[in-house]
């Protein structure tokens, strides 16, 4: 009887483990040389249209797939970054590790994130980091001056995202908090806002803290001094709660609520209306800063101060990847003005 003609492709049901089709037997059957499979499967490496058609219906027919952790013994590198967010930071503002992962994965790296609940548990992700060997991190948490010594002496250089640390050393790619903050304060009190409140973030958040101070020296540099003050932790309710306690401080609603991010602006819009029974912006103008998604909703239209995520990731990824490249580059620190939206959430003069 005619046995079948073999294609190439590992027989299934012999009862033994089949060999893994390899990058030789790829350069075999293309009739090119191993090193030419390799370009053609190496990211950004050079190949020309017609040996990469080759090689890749050449490794179709054997079942061939490139072993990533094999390459990554030989080079030396694990082709993984790790990216420490935390919970508040991605609920708020998912798109930065969108943009993150997909600006990695089209240079053939891969992201390994890592959650925490808040901004302090930066010590319990360390250790899982450093057990993975990832080439290097982005990090929207910060760090302590031991931590960073500890990715150091691993040989893993770290971007701070959104992030402002002390140390001249590190690497940071950030916006501007406090620039955009005096921008919202300098236009309602153009405007004539008098009575001021502010909604800050948690404690523990360096972007909160940075946007309230950016915004109480722009109000006392304007001679403001008495703003009612209440502590939300960025999300919708704490927004609502946090307008309640301004009314229950000032005994009435303030000219202006100035809200760490637009997820508290929001929820300090619906407890104003449907609560007190306020016009916004009639009674209370609201703003807010980050420029998510519902902002820009009819019901809120925010005038809000929108961070240039495209171009901030962007950024951090270069930057990492430099770094990857070349340990001895400088450290760098890049600030980002933010995009300033006047929307209708606010009481403001005409454009000017």
């Amino acid at each position: 009887m005619a046995q079948p003609e073999n294609s190439g492709r590992p027989s299934a049901g012999s009862g033994r483990a089949q060999r893994r089709a390899t990058s030789y037997d790829v350069a075999r059957l293309a009739g090119v040389s191993q090193s030419a499979v390799s370009r053609v499967f190496k990211p950004g490496a050079s190949a020309s249209a017609a040996m990469r058609r080759r090689v890749m219906d050449a490794a179709e027919q054997v079942g061939y797939r490139p072993n990533a952790i094999a390459r990554g013994l030989i080079t030396q590198r694990s082709n993984m970054v790790g990216v420490i967010i935390s919970k508040l930071v991605n609920l708020n503002y998912p798109e930065v590790l969108v943009e993150l992962t997909q600006r990695f994965s089209s240079r053939g790296i891969r992201v390994l994130l890592f959650a925490l609940e808040t901004e302090g548990d930066t010590a319990a992700a360390l250790d899982q980091v450093l057990q993975y060997r990832v080439d290097g991190v982005v990090t929207a948490a910060m760090l302590s001056g031991e931590q960073l010594k500890m990715f150091d002496d691993a040989g893993i250089p770290v971007v701070f995202y959104n992030r402002a640390p002390g140390e001249p050393s590190v690497n940071a790619v950030r916006c501007d908090h406090a620039e955009g903050e005096r921008w919202l304060v300098g236009e309602l009190v153009q405007a004539g806002h008098r009575r001021f409140s502010i909604i800050t973030g948690p404690e523990d958040s360096p972007v909160s803290t940075e946007r309230a101070l950016g915004a109480m020296d722009k109000l006392r540099e304007l001679g403001i001094e008495n703003v009612a003050v209440a502590t939300g932790d960025y999300g919708y309710h704490s927004g609502r709660e946090g307008f309640a306690s301004i009314v229950r401080q000032l005994g009435e609603p303030p000219d202006a609520v100035i809200a760490a991010n637009d997820m508290m602006a929001i929820g300090c819009i619906d407890e104003a209306r449907a609560v007190h029974g306020l016009n916004v912006p009639g009674d209370v103008s609201v703003v807010g800063f980050d420029g998510v998604g519902p902002a820009a909703y009819a019901a809120y239209l925010l005038t809000t101060v929108s961070q240039p995520v495209a171009r901030m990731t962007e950024a951090a990824v270069s930057m990492l990847l430099e770094r990857i490249e070349d340990s001895e580059l400088p450290p760098e620190k890049r600030v980002f003005s933010g995009i300033r939206i006047r929307g209708g959430s606010a009481r403001l003069t005409v454009d000017r």
